[in-house]
């Protein structure tokens, strides 16, 4: 399994703080956490594809709803780290279009996370000639992120894990303590419980680094 559908598999795009949340956004949300986070591996590819579905549905009775965007977007990223391989990188060029749209439409939705979603594609996915990934332009969106979200647990552990995967392990370990830090979301406790144990994971691998 390559790296970066291994990254995908542990949670890419995971749960961002919506605030306000639309009523078509919320059940997507609470669905994506108990896939991702609570169902055995081989049932996730099904389920994120019937979710996929609601989100379509939904976006073709509101198709410039930035945080729609967003979510199919997250969606379809979960849905090909769920499937792996090169088949899935369909569904990643999708997802980068769809984060790409919302971000043309507002650049500050959901706090930002169209950038955190697009700068994790950017450096979990393959680069040229297999995919579209680059460092530099993960770097970028992802600093972008934090700007709008300095406190973010989403903003800071993507922050983090690019890091790792740059080798620059002080910088990652204290972004990680900081999503680490983060306030709880009083909505999303299944989606903080999971992006939790993500950390320790991350803290875990750079415990001798």
């Amino acid at each position: 399994m390559s790296i970066w559908v291994r990254y995908l598999l542990a949670g890419l795009l995971a749960s961002f703080s919506l605030g306000t949340l639309a009523a078509d956004i919320a059940p997507l949300q609470q669905r994506w956490a108990e896939i991702q986070y609570q169902l055995p591996d081989n049932q996730k590819s099904a389920a994120f594809e019937a979710l996929a579905a609601e989100a379509e549905q939904a976006l073709a009775q509101e198709p410039n709803d930035a945080p729609l965007l967003i979510w199919r977007g997250i969606i379809l990223s979960s849905w090909a780290g769920a499937d792996g391989g090169l088949g899935a990188l369909g569904k990643v060029k999708e997802a980068k279009s769809l984060l790409e749209h919302a971000l043309q439409i507002d650049p500050q939705a959901l706090q930002g996370s169209a950038y955190t979603s697009l700068g994790a594609l950017y450096y979990q996915v393959p680069g040229w000639p297999i995919g579209f990934g680059d460092d530099e332009q993960a770097e970028a969106l992802l600093k972008q992120a934090l700007a709008l979200n300095p406190d973010g647990i989403d903003s800071n552990y993507f922050w983090g894990d690019y890091l790792i995967d740059q080798k620059r392990y002080a910088e990652a370990r204290a972004a990680l303590l900081k999503a680490q830090a983060a306030a709880p979301r009083p909505d999303r406790p299944l989606a903080d419980q999971g992006r939790q144990a993500e950390i320790r994971a991350r803290l875990d691998k750079l415990a001798n680094r």
